[in-house]
């Protein structure tokens, strides 16, 4: 009934051990989490991101979920994770409220000036105190280095913060006075420059007994004499001629206008007006230093006490300042083009504080009138134009000046500021001015609009890196630390590069190499010769405002401690660490902003008589110094030596036109010498008769033997291969008076940017001179 199957083995089942060995198991890929759309549509999905399925179909492959708690034990952890979190809290708020409770329990004097808190008003919490006082704190630490220097005439002193010229001499002059052991005197800090004399831009007053100038009771402006009609519409054509183009603060069609209307039935005197007193004064203090810093031997050197230029026009400023007394509570447009054209007239005459503190005044007039919010539709669109070009024109100018003294902005930037002004052929056309365009997208404006750019990123840069190592000390960091900062604004600086190859290639003055416009590579500028002077002045004024900005941004790491960074050595192989970069960077935009400042001025006389000018070169000319005694070895060393010499030579031409150039020019000179005797060996050195002069001491060793003059190279003081340096207490002393003279020509600082640069071949000027310099 039931089969019975009987099993035959075969020959492959004879034995076990000739069975093949079972394949392994393929382990099945496991993901995480399957994407959104993977997910919904049940398919296999992958580890990938995006998936192979998403790839394929050429959609976005989301996974929102991914951050769910899809087990449980994840979601115990979570929450004994903000378990721990809430005990953390109660536990601070409860020792919070037991501080509160002793500071309440704690005797309070009161005084009769103090005013009783309504009972609707809480007292300031504890919190919110905290983070008040850490605010402040950051921001201490953020401006806490500096200097605290006063004025050439007052005991009073002021701050400069860390990004200053003079803070940047106050470190160069603190490492020679220990090079030296000798100390410095404070009052032997400033130079022979008008802000010496004078309160204010007046005429010279009476020394008092205390030792300070006073300005006399009764000396008014009544019954001084003015310009004649005649020599004001000279100066007041010279303006359209230099400032206008690069100074857009005016419209040129209204202004004439209203000085057309201020002779209205008269014809000897005009009606009062300080728009017009203050474009005047302006005019006659550049027209008086460019007239002087031509080669006229009757004209003879400027005498900061009896006809310096940097006070010429200085009654129709006062008297400007009179009338602008009678606008501070209804200020109108015409009250802020004075205040930002009495900003620039005063850096100019060195009275820096009395600039810096009108350029507040300015900045908040500007904000009174609404000009930092888009202007309003109702508007015609020029006059809209022009308040944009207005407010830009001042933030520049108040971002300049706070860069250069190291302190802290006054205006910033917010969502509802007002766009940056146009440049294109409509908007030139309702300027006021008729010039006209560089080409098929460049007119007379969009100078101004790059030149708000590079500021404006310029500005970007500074804050970023003065925010995020406010504690940079210059030397007392590691080197570690010193190459991280250097690092980071490394990075930042490359924020410039889309600038330089946004400017238009009207608006750039080409070499004659064909090399790149704004490179350091120091190649000859190729002046076109038949272009119009405004179109020479605005290429110009870019190119060197781009290289003086960029040596102040890199300036912080010359650093003269010489166990912070290895010196820069052009024989090494090794690379130059991050810090030394940015030293060689500062050094080659400065011997850059020379070198193209000596062609200038050795074959025109475009800058002739510029202060503004004179500010770059002698901001480059003590950068340099201060490379070379930091980094003696650097292959940069020999050219900035050069460039140093170069610009004293700069300098001198400047002192023709004011006296305070001159001195530069020899402080530039005697510092360089000392700087020599500091970081060369003697007597492998002999400096053409300044040893004699100076009664410096050598001591070498008698073991080095003679050395010759093509083999010598610069060491430290302190180098076992330097000999021994040593100076009589008279060459100490000598040494740092002339490094002393130094320290006021920083408060003459460019605090302004968009002033004209650049002139034309000088002209005559009328008769009576001795009335421009009132």
């Amino acid at each position: 009934m039931y089969a019975t199957f009987n099993t035959i083995p075969g020959p492959a089942s004879e034995s076990p051990d000739d069975l093949p060995p079972p394949r392994p198991r393929q382990k099945r890929s496991q993901v995480t989490r399957a994407c959104d759309w993977c997910r919904v549509h049940r398919i296999k999905c992958d580890n990938n991101q995006p998936c192979l399925n998403c790839q394929s179909r050429g959609a976005r492959c989301s996974n929102e979920g991914a951050s769910e708690f899809r087990t449980l034990p994840h979601a115990f952890r979570e929450i004994e994770r903000l378990r721990r979190r809430n005990q953390e809290l109660e536990r601070e708020l409860k020792e919070e409220r037991t501080r509160n409770r002793r500071n309440q329990a704690a005797p309070v004097i009161e005084s009769d000036a103090q005013l009783p808190i309504p009972p609707s008003v809480q007292p300031l919490s504890a919190p919110i105190f905290s983070d008040h006082i850490a605010e402040n704190e950051a921001s201490r630490r953020k401006y806490g280095e500096g200097i605290y220097t006063s004025t050439a005439r007052s005991p009073a002193k002021t701050w400069y913060g860390p990004a200053s010229l003079l803070y940047f001499i106050s470190r160069l002059n603190a490492f020679l006075a220990s090079t030296l052991q000798h100390h410095l005197p404070e009052g032997s800090m400033h130079l022979n420059s008008a802000s010496r004399l004078l309160d204010g831009p007046i005429s010279p007053p009476k020394q008092s007994t205390d030792g300070r100038d006073h300005i006399p009771p009764d000396d008014t402006f009544k019954g001084k004499e003015y310009l004649t009609p005649t020599q004001e519409e000279y100066f007041l054509d010279f303006y359209w001629q230099t400032h206008h183009t690069s100074l857009l603060v005016i419209n040129e069609s209204d202004f004439r206008q209203h000085y057309k209307s201020l002779w209205t039935g008269s014809r000897k005197s005009r009606k009062p007006s300080a728009l017009v007193d203050i474009v005047i004064a302006l005019c006659m203090q550049y027209g008086m230093a460019q007239r002087r810093g031509n080669p006229f031997p009757s004209w003879g050197s400027a005498d900061v006490d009896f006809n310096d230029a940097t006070l010429a026009g200085r009654l129709h400023y006062c008297r400007c300042q009179t009338l602008l007394a009678s606008e501070l509570e209804s200020p109108t447009i015409s009250t802020l083009q004075c205040n930002a054209l009495s900003v620039i007239w005063l850096c100019c005459a060195s009275f820096q504080n009395m600039a810096d503190s009108t350029l507040a005044l300015t900045a908040r007039t500007a904000q009174m009138l609404g000009l930092h919010l888009p202007p309003p539709q109702d508007l015609p669109q020029h006059e809209r134009e022009m308040r944009r070009r207005l407010w830009w024109s001042i933030y520049v100018l108040e971002t300049k000046t706070s860069m250069k003294l190291g302190r802290p902005f006054v205006l910033h930037a917010s969502h509802e500021t007002c766009s940056l002004p146009g440049d294109g052929y409509e908007v030139a056309a309702m300027s006021g001015s008729n010039f006209a365009p560089l080409d098929d997208n460049t007119t007379w404006l969009s100078w101004n609009l790059h030149n708000t750019k590079l500021v404006l990123l310029v500005r970007s840069i500074y804050t970023a890196f003065y925010e995020k190592y406010a504690e940079f000390s210059h030397g007392d960091d590691s080197q570690a630390d010193t190459d991280a900062y250097a690092a980071f604004l490394l990075i930042h600086m490359h924020a410039l590069e889309p600038w330089v190859r946004d400017v238009p290639d009207a608006l750039k003055i080409q070499r004659k190499d064909n090399s790149t416009p704004f490179s350091v590579d120091r190649s000859l500028l190729d002046v076109e010769q038949f272009a119009p002077l405004w179109v020479q002045r605005q290429r110009l004024f870019l190119e060197l405002l781009y290289h003086y900005l960029c040596a102040n941004l890199y300036r912080p790491f010359i650093l003269f401690n010489s166990g912070s960074s290895t010196p820069l050595s052009s024989s090494s192989l090794q690379s130059p660490s991050p810090a030394e970069t940015c030293a060689n960077n500062c050094a080659s935009h400065a011997m850059a902003l020379t070198h193209f400042m000596r062609q200038i001025m050795s074959t025109t006389d475009i800058l002739v008589g510029w202060q503004e000018a004179f500010q770059w070169q002698w901001s480059c000319a003590m950068t340099l110094v201060g490379f070379v005694l930091a980094f003696p070895h650097g292959e940069l060393a020999k050219p900035a030596r050069e460039s140093i010499n170069a610009s004293i030579e700069i300098l001198g031409i400047f002192g023709n036109s004011f006296a305070i150039a001159a001195s530069a020019a020899t402080v530039v000179r005697v510092l360089s010498e000392t700087v020599d005797h500091i970081i060369v060996p003697q007597p492998a050195l002999q400096l053409q008769g300044v040893d004699q002069e100076l009664g410096f001491v050598p001591h070498a060793d008698p073991s080095a033997g003679e050395v010759p003059q093509d083999e010598q190279a610069p060491a430290m003081i302190g180098q076992a291969d330097a000999g021994h340096t040593e100076f009589s207490e008279e060459v100490a002393i000598a040494m740092q008076d002339i490094l002393s003279e130094s320290m006021d020509m920083a408060f003459a600082v460019d605090g302004y940017n968009d002033m004209n640069t650049l002139w034309p071949s000088p002209v005559p000027i009328p008769r009576h001179l001795g009335s421009y310099y009132l």
